[in-house]
């Protein structure tokens, strides 16, 4: 699958995440053996002004340059500025094109045409892709968008293979099982069967592409859903997991960053 290039008319506590950081990641020797150092990462952040963007600009920049401390990647953390459906990346947007993988973590972004050609290109030369929680309504404006922004609607079914369903909350969190059938596979390696997150539950099924990997289900208030998988788009590979909310980040145990390590290693071919 080529991405199309036509375009449509349409707060955690800090001194917990520290602490948490500090915890080794649970990860296979094998995956440390495979590991390669160096690779570009770019990741693509909303506002923390976007109060709606589940802390993605105050979360990720530490677990970025932790992957940069400990283990080597080249990492770059870009905001978008406001307000999202006149969004762009004011700076350094230069290191997407260059970038071995991209970490998406916005949400209802319109950016100027020429920014989101880089993105599809980027899909178009068969790089992998990682996508955090938003990122299933991360270019998808509501309402009417400013003049030289444009939105790209497809992006969660062509990439994500899936569609936003909405999502459900509730006081308890969300239990995490990790799927039986994908016990074995690398991203899911090193981590407990079941967990409990702090974070809501992303409402996914049916996923479209019916032929994706799930890895791991949550379950709020005996509904059971998706909630990271991974699939190719065309020659790119992609992992998606609608966690990534505050909690998960700055819990002490150390299960989704883990997760997200694994599934960096993954989509770069390191497993």
């Amino acid at each position: 699958m080529r991405i199309s290039t036509f375009f449509p008319a349409k707060s955690a506590c800090f001194l917990v995440w520290a602490i948490a950081l500090l915890q080794p990641m649970a990860v296979s020797h094998a995956a440390e053996s495979a590991a390669r150092p160096g690779a570009k990462i770019v990741f693509l952040v909303s506002s923390q002004e976007d109060s709606n963007s589940y802390e993605s600009g105050r979360t990720i920049p530490p677990f970025a340059e932790m992957l940069k401390k400990d283990h080597g990647y080249q990492t770059t953390v870009l905001t978008a500025t406001m307000p999202d459906s006149k969004a762009s990346f004011a700076r350094g947007f230069d290191a997407v094109a260059k970038a071995d993988l991209l970490v998406i973590f916005v949400r209802r972004l319109g950016l100027p045409p020429e920014q989101l050609m880089t993105i599809k290109n980027h899909l178009n030369a068969g790089k992998p892709v990682v996508a955090l929680k938003t990122a299933n309504h991360g270019f998808a404006v509501r309402g009417d968008f400013f003049p030289g922004h444009i939105p790209w609607y497809e992006f969660v079914a062509d990439v994500l293979g899936a569609e936003n369903r909405g999502y459900a909350g509730g006081a308890g969190g969300m239990g995490v099982k990790v799927v039986p059938a994908s016990r074995d596979h690398p991203i899911v390696r090193g981590l407990p069967a079941t967990w409990q997150s702090g974070g809501n539950q992303y409402l996914s099924a049916p996923l479209l592409d019916r032929r994706a990997t799930v890895l791991l289900e949550g379950t709020v208030q005996g509904r059971v859903e998706p909630i990271a998988w991974v699939r190719m788009a065309g020659e790119s590979r992609v992992f998606y997991t609608s966690m990534g909310h505050p909690a998960d980040f700055d819990d002490p145990l150390p299960h989704f960053r883990t997760l997200l390590l694994n599934g960096i290693r993954w989509a770069l071919g390191e497993h």
